[in-house]
This record gives C-alpha cells, sequence and structure tokens, in this order.
C-alpha cells in the first residue's frame, strides 16, 4: 500500500471504533503514558488538541497541569506548513481556525522554542514497528521534529500499527510508540 492507501486505512481504523470502545483505548494509552519515565521526566510536553476522530488528549493535558507540568500546544503556519508551538494554562485559550482545528491564540498564549520542549507526543493515523508513521499529508509534524532534539512519543492502537511503512529520508520517526497493550518501543 502507498501513503495515501495507508492513511485511509488509518482513519477508517479510528471510525470503526466505537465510542465505547474508543473510551477504554483512550484510558489505557493515557494510563500507559503516565507510568512511562519519559512522561515522568518531562517538565514540559508539547501535544496536540484532539478532535473527535482522535485520540482525546484532553486528560493527558489535564494531568500534566494537576502535575505542575508546562502544557505546550501547535500552532499551524499553513503556508510554510510550520509548526509553532505555545504555551497552554487553561482550554479557554484555544481559537477554532481551519478545518475546525482547535490551536493555542497567540495573543494568550506564549510562544516556546522547541529546546524548551522535553516531551512531544506526535500525532498519526499508522505507525510501524521502526517508529515511522502516517499522519495527515501535511509534513508539518516532520518539519517541526527535523530539528527537535527531545523525546518523542506516539499513542496507537495496535490495530493502527504494522510491520513495516514506506518512508521517505525526510521523515522522522518517533522515539517510542505506545498502544492500549502497553509500551511497544
Amino acid at each position: 500500500m502507498d501513503k495515501v492507501q495507508l492513511r485511509a486505512r488509518g482513519k477508517q481504523i479510528l471510525a470503526n471504533f466505537s465510542t465505547k470502545e474508543k473510551n477504554e483505548v483512550e484510558q489505557k494509552l493515557a494510563e500507559h503514558l503516565f507510568h512511562s519515565m519519559i512522561f515522568k521526566q518531562a517538565s514540559t510536553i508539547g501535544i496536540t488538541i484532539s478532535q473527535n476522530n482522535e485520540w482525546s488528549t484532553a486528560s493527558i493535558i489535564e494531568k500534566a497541569w494537576k502535575e505542575g507540568k508546562r502544557v505546550t500546544v501547535p500552532k499551524c503556519d499553513p503556508g510554510p506548513k510550520h509548526l509553532h508551538f505555545h504555551r497552554l494554562d487553561s482550554f479557554d485559550q484555544l481559537e477554532t481556525v481551519y478545518f475546525g482545528l482547535q490551536e493555542p491564540d497567540p495573543s494568550q498564549c506564549a510562544h516556546v522554542n522547541r529546546e524548551k520542549i522535553d516531551m512531544i507526543v506526535v500525532p498519526g493515523l499508522v505507525f510501524d514497528i521502526h517508529g515511522y508513521r502516517i499522519g495527515y499529508g501535511g509534513g508539518f509534524y516532520d518539519r517541526y521534529l527535523s530539528g527537535y532534539e527531545g523525546k518523542t512519543v506516539a499513542l496507537a492502537s495496535k490495530e493502527q500499527v504494522v510491520k513495516s511503512l514506506p518512508h521517505d529520508k525526510f521523515d522522522i520517526p518517533v522515539n517510542h510508540l505506545i498502544t492500549e497493550d502497553g509500551y511497544v518501543f
């Protein structure tokens, strides 16, 4: 399968989960993340604001706040396809932008340089056992991660994990992958 077909497959996998199944997987993903050393050691995390068709990130953000961690979320610059992470202290600091995405309002949220972020939860649709991923096709994360030296982790159902994915030289694999069964690597 090529990337387009794999992307469509990943979207279909997520769409096939019932609400109950989705909630159960989300809870397990979050618990495994919370027990990981990368989460425990991170004082500043980067994470997206999930949409309905993705694994929810709200409980992760709330847990990070409760533990006194700084939470940063990306703001997309669609022209050059760049991400800029901003500190988020409240869900009230979000604004709805194109395609219904929720992003930080830069007038309320300070920009945070990538070297200040200890761990980034990287979204995706399909992952392989080497850390490569198929995302939504914009290349935003690969551009951002090319200069990032912190830890990266992805959260996925075991149904989203395959043995190998096609990848290009500019694709950046994640350091860690967690499924509902626990740590893959």
